[in-house]
């Protein structure tokens, strides 16, 4: 799949450009260089300075990653070490917070709001399953994605006799933080997992109508029509099962009250035939009744069979190891830009403005990669300034060779 098809707005028939440059670094680097535009002077100083960007951040980084692990270590669920200090005032949570807000912007990530994350709830899930999820068993819940697209489906329906097919958008990957609060009812499903401690998790290939399925108190439901699909047929035939099976012992006992209270003067005899007729006729109804909540207790359980199989191909990722994870996707995303931006300058035969540099970028991406790109050129500009490698004179940019 091409990276046109996978963008591709089925809806619009427009492309959805990304904000992330989807090559690695080196593959980067190699994709620019072989453009050969640049005189030897400029390649060498290009390479150079590529190597003085990366150390600048790989420095950078690393500090922020022991900021966030110190800022995560006592609410971390997973951890197998002993946390020395007190966490009466916690006094990390909202460090850590703001830590990983930071990282997954820089990341190019984008935070899905509450309104939104509402909307993606109510929308019916892909699963054909209903999901609900009880918001107040967490005291914060943030949600973060990255790479969005319209992607198209053939969902069957009725026993696989009827397809639809279906639009929806889908999040390459879905950052879920997550504060349990300290004091969780007794009926709360999370009621497992320790009170207060703060869960991260980094998942991939998430539409948007199943966003429900992330959160760890999730409860499988039944659809109004599943439940007429069993119920209709579970009716019907009850109903046949009673008048056939139960008629002719309904019509004893009915004649027996009738003796006990004196409304018939007629004896009733119930012998034994009759009484192992009636238990057998009780039997069958109690048989059939468990018959039928069997069916509706088994379809549930292939609907949690099948999420937790989705769940399992689709988790990256579980606290720690995410904001590792993402770390180092920000780190990527800070050299990648800074590159780009560098080679562009260097490229240009006089000073360009911002505008300009953008359309170039965006450009040659989608001409040489067809890729849809979002370039965040003041971002890399800023970048580039800060570490003296371009200046900028009234609105135009040009590169500091050294």
């Amino acid at each position: 799949m091409t990276q046109t098809e996978k963008d591709h707005d089925a809806t619009t028939g427009a492309v959805t450009p990304r904000r992330f440059i989807p090559y690695r670094r080196v593959d980067l680097a190699n994709m620019l260089l072989a453009r050969d535009v640049l005189t030897p002077q400029q390649r060498a100083h290009f390479m150079r300075t590529n190597k003085t960007v990366q150390a600048h951040f790989q420095n950078e980084f690393y500090q922020l990653r022991q900021t966030l692990k110190n800022a995560y270590a006592p609410h971390d669920p997973d951890a197998d070490t002993r946390f020395i200090g007190s966490t009466e005032d916690d006094p990390y949570a909202v460090d850590f917070s703001n830590a990983l807000v930071t990282v997954l912007e820089r990341a190019n990530y984008d935070k899905v709001s509450d309104k939104d994350l509402q909307r993606a709830m109510r929308a019916s899930s892909l699963f054909q399953v209903k999901l609900d999820v009880d918001l107040r068993d967490f005291e914060e819940v943030q949600l973060y994605t990255r790479g969005a697209s319209r992607r198209t489906e053939v969902l069957r329906e009725f026993f696989g006799l009827w397809k639809r097919r279906v639009q929806f958008t889908n999040f390459e990957r879905v950052v879920l933080f997550l504060r349990i609060k300290p004091n969780l009812d007794e009926d709360a499903v999370l009621i497992q997992c320790p009170p207060g401690s703060t869960m991260i998790k980094l998942f991939q290939n998430v539409p948007e109508a199943d966003i429900e399925m992330l959160f760890p108190n999730i409860r499988i439901g039944m659809r109004l029509i599943d439940k007429l699909l069993i119920g209709i047929p579970a009716i019907a035939s009850g109903a046949a099962v009673f008048t056939t099976r139960m008629g002719a012992t309904l019509l004893l006992l009915g004649s027996a009250l009738g003796f006990w209270i004196g409304l018939s003067a007629e004896p009733v005899e119930l012998n034994k035939a009759a009484l192992i007729a009636a238990l057998a006729s009780i039997g069958a109804l109690i048989g059939y009744g468990w018959k039928q909540f069997s069916n509706f207790r088994n379809r549930k359980l292939k609907y949690s069979q099948a999420l937790t199989e989705n769940l399992y191909f689709r988790l990256l990722d579980n606290n720690a190891g995410v904001f590792f994870r993402v770390l180092d996707d920000a780190e990527e995303s800070e050299c990648k830009e800074a590159m780009v931006a560098l080679y562009f300058l260097l490229a240009s035969n006089e000073p360009i403005t911002a505008a300009q540099l953008d359309a170039k970028v965006e450009q040659w991406f989608k001409d040489s990669w067809n890729c849809i790109l979002d370039f965040e050129v003041d971002d890399a500009l800023r970048k580039l300034h800060t570490l003296e490698l371009a200046r900028c004179e009234g609105e135009r940019w040009t590169a500091v060779l050294t």
